[in-house]
């Protein structure tokens, strides 16, 4: 009976190690894939597929440790990382310069223990403590890609955004190299309220004589014509001239003055993200020959045009700061075409013919810097003031020093020009606000009706009489009843726009 038992154990014992031996044979078939031919097989030992991420920045290393002694070891490029073993378990991985490589460690059969996909990039240790200190409420992250950075993260304001970026690029030394993905939880909204405000004022002054006649000496006779010119302005201000002939002489007496005011005043309004740039203009273009050919043969002309916008124009770039304090980038506009100084073309089309084409100038007001404003605080962006005076006397030399009658022989062009600019600047932070808060010009507009428009010579209907709140008083006692207690009137009919 014993020996039977003993049978019996050792048939077991060599059962389970029957079925050991299967089973580590299906787990190295496992861990090498094999095409089989016949009785051998071609494997994958190592590859990319299980290996882990290690980040490394340049002159920084990594410690190691491993589950099976090391036999073996690869390093796909050592001038980018390298690898030193120091026990038969441990290993330092250590940064060289900036790339991307891979490291497999292999034990005595010649199995895959470990392998790694290493990213040397620049050492961000200190720009993140840089970081950390000067934002200390802002979520930043910084990775290294490649020989750039990546920052992430969230912000407070564009401001704290703009910050970060700014010490990124400070460490990369190229502004390419660093990518911007901060997001930035309250972004405000500002809202730019530019007023250009110009007056100008002309005074031309003109007067001059021009004789013209003939004179007879002996058997001969002298013809003579004085005309004076005004060089001051370029030409008469006006066909303004009285004309009279004594005996054989002609005279004609030019005056004129003339006295212009210009008043200019533009307020453009504009909303844009803190950050981001905002453009406006309110005029239009008008066009300009690029190009101008004709064909004598069939009398016609072709011409290229280029468009010349002219208006009120803004354009601003704002960013909010800490405090309530907003830094504009603002350029501001105000251009009207003008006469003085056109450019007139002609074009000869064959046959003696001509073709003329004027081009006005353009009159511009421009100012544009960068300021830093309170929201709701205003400043002087631009101011000028500017005197111009011109003089000029024309005449035949000698006789118009004579006094009085050189005056005959004389022409005074006199002209003074004065302007004063003004732009000023005032930034809000703003919110959105409900539709029905807001109202448009044309809101409650009525026309008038047709007897209204015919017998009275209206073009809208009149609504809004203000009551007379005031009109009456009691007196009972220490106690006064005001008739502005009273409720106001109540008014008929569609509601519409005032005009004045």
């Amino acid at each position: 009976m014993v020996t039977r038992a003993l049978i019996r154990t050792a048939s077991l014992a060599a059962l389970v190690v029957a079925i050991g031996a299967g089973m580590a044979g299906l787990a190295r078939a496992s861990d090498a894939p094999a095409t089989v031919t016949g009785s051998s097989y071609i494997g994958v030992a190592a590859a990319d597929s299980n290996s882990r991420f290690v980040p490394l920045g340049i002159g920084k290393s990594v410690v190691i440790d491993l589950p099976r002694d090391i036999k073996d070891v690869l390093v796909a490029d050592p001038k980018i990382a390298n690898a030193v073993i120091r026990s038969a378990r441990r290993v330092y991985l250590i940064g060289v310069t900036v790339g991307q490589t891979n490291v497999f460690f292999f034990d005595t059969d010649g199995r895959q223990i470990a392998g790694f996909d290493i990213a040397v990039t620049r050492d961000l240790n200190g720009i993140r403590a840089a970081l950390k200190q000067a934002l200390p409420s802002a979520d930043v992250r910084i990775e290294g890609v490649s020989d750039g950075v990546m920052l992430t993260g969230s912000a407070a304001s564009q401001a704290e955004s703009q910050q970060a970026y700014d010490m990124a690029v400070r460490l990369v030394g190229d502004g390419t190299k660093v990518v911007n993905g901060i997001i930035v939880s309250g972004r405000d909204q500002v809202m730019l309220k530019v007023t250009v405000a110009e007056v100008q004022r002309d005074v031309i002054k003109q007067l001059g004589v021009d004789l013209s006649g003939s004179a007879s000496v002996g058997a001969g006779s002298l013809a003579y014509s004085i005309i004076n010119p005004f060089t001051a302005f370029g030409s008469a201000a006006a066909d303004s001239a009285v004309n009279g002939t004594f005996s054989s002489i002609s005279a004609t007496l030019r005056a004129m003055e003339r006295n212009g005011l210009v008043r200019t005043l533009a307020e453009p309004s504009l909303t844009a993200i803190s950050g981001e740039s905002a453009y406006f203009l309110a005029g239009g273009e008008f066009p300009i020959p690029a190009n101008y050919t004709c064909d004598p043969a069939t009398r016609s002309c072709q011409v290229a045009v280029q468009f010349k916008k002219f208006g009120v124009g803004l354009n601003f770039t704002p960013v909010v700061l800490a405090e309530g304090r907003i830094s504009l980038k603002v350029m501001s506009e105000v251009s009207e075409l003008s006469s003085e100084n056109a450019l007139t073309l002609a074009q000869s089309i064959g046959n003696g013919q001509t073709q003329t084409l004027t081009i006005p100038s353009v009159r511009t007001r421009r100012a544009e810097t960068t300021v830093e404003v309170p929201s709701g605080g205003s400043l002087a962006m631009a101011g000028l003031i500017q005197e111009q005076t011109k003089q000029a006397i024309n005449g035949m030399p000698g006789l118009m020093q004579v006094p009085v009658l050189g005056a005959l022989f004389k022409s005074r062009d006199f002209i003074n020009r004065q302007s004063e600019l003004v732009v000023l600047v005032t930034p809000f932070i703003v919110r959105a606000v409900a539709q029905k808060d807001l109202s448009r010009p044309g809101d409650g507009f009525a026309d008038a009706s047709d007897p209204a428009s015919v017998l009275l010579g209206r073009l809208n209907r009149i609504y809004g009489v203000p009551s007379r709140k005031a009109a009456a008083t009691g007196t009972t006692g220490t106690t006064t009843a005001n008739a502005a207690d009273v409720p106001a009137r109540t008014y008929h009919g569609k509601p519409g726009f005032i005009l004045d």
